[in-house]
């Protein structure tokens, strides 16, 4: 007799996490996985929030470290931390958090507006606000880490020179 599946339930909406203290959520339909942290490679010259690049399912992805890019100071690592896997525009990347906590609605309401707090609200990217058992959780907008993953996606001048034909292999 074949397992039952379960449904998805349309009322659950978010994939809740923690990092530091905070609860966030990002929206149930931009996340393509969430995984145990992999091996990473450091780029030099990345964003400090951008651990560096992995090999995700045969795809190199970048990293982004949350506490990081929110400025909150290292924590050791634990098996809490996860990787939360998302697409923007096409391409992955993977978010490292402190904690998942589930997946959940926004019970009926609409996402509230977040405060307006000032300097760093850009970093976070905080489409909304909304509540769970616990408490307050801030939405995150998965595009807000496009301009942060951007600019390494774009090609070398060799790559480039490569392309309009115009490298020259040099002998010695």
């Amino acid at each position: 007799m074949p397992a039952h599946r379960h449904r998805h339930d349309p009322s659950k909406t978010l994939v809740g996490f923690r990092v530091g203290d905070v609860r966030y959520a990002i929206a149930i339909g931009d996340i393509r996985e969430i995984c145990n942290p992999l091996a990473i490679v450091a780029l030099p010259h990345a964003p400090a929030a951008v651990q560096g690049v992995a090999d995700y399912r045969g795809e190199v992805i970048p990293v982004i470290d949350l506490r990081v890019r929110f400025g909150l100071p290292e924590v050791e690592p634990s098996r809490r931390i996860k990787w939360v896997v998302v697409r923007v525009d096409g391409h992955s990347l993977a978010l490292v958090v402190d904690q998942m906590i589930g997946v959940f609605g926004t019970s009926g309401g609409e996402l509230r507006p977040a405060p307006a707090l000032g300097g760093g609200e850009e970093m976070r990217g905080i489409e909304g606000v909304t509540t769970h058992a616990e408490g307050l959780v801030f939405v995150v907008e998965s595009g807000a880490f496009r301009d942060l993953t951007s600019r390494l996606a774009l090609p070398s001048r060799l790559a480039e020179g490569l392309l309009a034909g115009e490298a020259k292999v040099e002998r010695s």
